[in-house]
């Protein structure tokens, strides 16, 4: 699973090998300890114009279905398993045409050794940015009015997959890491073979996993208030 993250960049300098055509205004602040229901920068292709125009917006971590009642739902779907989409009503919609990218620094993962959890940090040896294949959805809010900016609400998730190699000795599962020659095919939303696109990037995330590194962390990253930088420095 992936259920904290780092973010130490905006803009730019986070997506720039993703060639985004449109910056969101309103981007988050650098964090270093992104919890489920934070807004986090991801980039999607917008199927709206043609070409589709690649944006960088904010989105809730937290996939809320269009179908959803209310918000809460996106509070347990920051995760999705990549082999089991199809199988999933809330995400099968989403890999049809809702592809996203979310760029990170590093994420967290606990390591249960004993009746305790060792907290590590995983990131990129060269501090360069990373890659996760994610899904996204817009949903409307009918309680507020039609000219509410905040009717719609941008939400996404985080794919996932087994772990493998060094990963595999800290936790089961590891996101769905992606590079830029995937990223591309896996935005598009006229992409018709999307399960071989998913497969293709399945297959090579192990490659991407065996160049990160890991290191014990402080448990105080287990308390979401905690945000500096000093959560990804390594402890004895």
């Amino acid at each position: 699973m992936c259920g904290r993250f780092v973010v130490a960049n905006v803009g730019s300098e986070l997506v720039g090998v993703l060639r985004v055509d449109v910056e969101a205004e309103d981007l988050p602040e650098p964090s270093y300890n992104i919890a489920p229901t934070s807004e986090v920068a991801i980039v999607l292709d917008s199927a709206k114009t043609e070409p589709p125009t690649r944006r960088l917006e904010v989105a809730r971590w937290g996939l809320v279905p269009a179908w959803a009642k209310d918000l809460k739902i996106g509070a347990r779907a920051f995760n999705a398993r990549a082999e089991e989409l199809e199988d999933k009503p809330m995400f099968r919609k989403a890999l049809e045409k809702r592809r996203a990218v979310v760029p990170a620094s590093g994420y967290y993962e606990w390591k249960k050794v004993g009746d305790q959890k060792i907290p590590h940090y995983i990131h990129p040896a060269d501090e360069s940015p990373m890659f996760f294949a994610g899904l996204y959805e817009w949903w409307k809010d009918a309680s507020k009015p039609d000219d509410d900016p905040d009717r719609w609400v941008l939400s996404f998730t985080i794919l996932t997959r087994d772990s493998i190699g060094r990963l595999g000795s800290i936790h089961d599962r590891m996101p769905l890491f992606i590079d830029a020659d995937h990223a591309d095919a896996w935005l598009d939303p006229d992409t018709d073979n999307v399960r071989d696109v998913l497969d293709a990037a399945i297959d090579a995330a192990p490659a991407i996993a065996d160049e990160l590194e890991n290191h014990v962390v402080s448990k105080a990253v287990g308390n979401v208030r905690n945000n500096s930088p000093e959560l990804i420095e390594p402890v004895e």
